[in-house]
């Protein structure tokens, strides 16, 4: 049996890409019949990192729970919580700074390409760099190592933090007990999905396709992804292709082979971007009603978290109590 965490930061509202990379395959996961342990969460504290307008985290945290459970996210068999409301995480971020070397984080990737920027602009190194961006990868690897985890499903832009949850974990194993279990990284998509503009798919550069967006608003973004020059009849290569690439995450397996044979035939851009919209809406039109009702209904949403939260800080509370024990931390008598 295995222990597997998914965090999605709810920093922005839920799109395409957060589907495709981490809500379509971990839930996936969950409705098979494994004897798993599937820990889902709201990584609200990380948010603050990059948000300070508390409507905002308060409406996207709200957005990405109605969207977990408008897909099918079965939480009477998976550890559904707010990061924010398990306070042991916090607690053992402290304690993993205490020992995570500084030179580890200077490493980190976001950290280094923000210095980067101000270095190369003539600013102070650490112009606009928070302690909670610089120590975020500690927070991380609280989230992870607080249950145990054994597999942690990222794309190939978050495998270092799974590998800086292991070095911190393997600092505290030599330091104190062998007691955390070193994570393994699950790689969910081997190809980082492009947005509109054909850079990643990212609210950081605004060129997301809201995961629940009307009709109109569906086909206006399709509409606008970013395609080459190639006119209707001339052969396309489908395996650079964002349409396809997104296309291929919502169909079956033969819908698959005759895009394939379209994009060989010469499929027009226009025709492609059609085929697309008709697929993710006809896919997502039942999910989009239910996603409706959450939004609409919160106390439900408010009713399903807590319990699993009462849930979830039961195993929380008893790793945590075994790390403070290793540390010291713990009653005289």
């Amino acid at each position: 049996m295995k222990n597997i965490l998914t965090g999605i930061t709810p920093s922005g509202t839920p799109h395409i890409g957060n589907y495709i990379g981490a809500i379509k395959p971990a839930i996936e996961k969950s409705k098979s019949n494994s004897q798993d342990n599937y820990f889902y969460f709201l990584s609200d504290y990380h948010a603050l990192v990059k948000c300070q307008d508390a409507r905002l985290v308060e409406k996207y945290s709200l957005e990405i729970a109605a969207t977990w459970l408008a897909l099918g996210l079965d939480t009477s068999k998976a550890f559904f919580y707010r990061q924010s409301r398990i306070e042991e995480t916090t607690q053992l971020s402290w304690i993993l700074t205490c020992l995570a070397p500084k030179g580890l984080l200077n490493r980190a990737h976001a950290y280094k390409a923000l210095v980067d920027e101000n270095i190369q602009a003539n600013k102070d190194k650490d112009k606009n760099i928070s302690m909670g961006l610089f120590s975020y990868p500690i927070l991380m690897a609280a989230d992870i190592l607080l249950f145990d985890t054994n597999l942690v499903p990222v794309g190939k832009d978050q495998i270092q933090h799974v590998e800086i949850a292991r070095d911190l974990a393997n600092y505290f194993n030599k330091t104190y007990e062998d007691i955390l279990v070193l994570p393994e990284v699950d790689l969910a998509c081997d190809d980082v999905l492009s947005g509109l503009d054909g850079r990643k798919m990212s609210k950081s550069y605004q060129n997301t396709i809201e995961l629940f967006a009307s009709e109109k608003e569906l086909r206006k973004k399709i509409m606008k992804i970013a395609t080459n020059s190639l006119a209707p009849g001339k052969a396309k290569d489908y395996n650079t292709c964002t349409l396809f690439k997104i296309y291929k995450e919502f169909a079956t397996s033969g819908e698959i082979e005759e895009i394939k044979k379209a994009y060989e035939d010469g499929i027009a851009w226009g025709e492609m971007k059609n085929i697309l919209f008709e697929k993710i809406n006809k896919t997502l039109s039942g999910a989009r009603e239910k996603y409706k009702y959450f939004i609409e209904n919160k106390h439900e949403v408010e009713n399903i978290l807590e319990a699993g939260e009462e849930k979830t800080r039961k195993l929380a509370k008893e790793k945590l109590d075994t790390i403070k024990y290793a540390l010291g931390l713990r009653s005289f008598c």
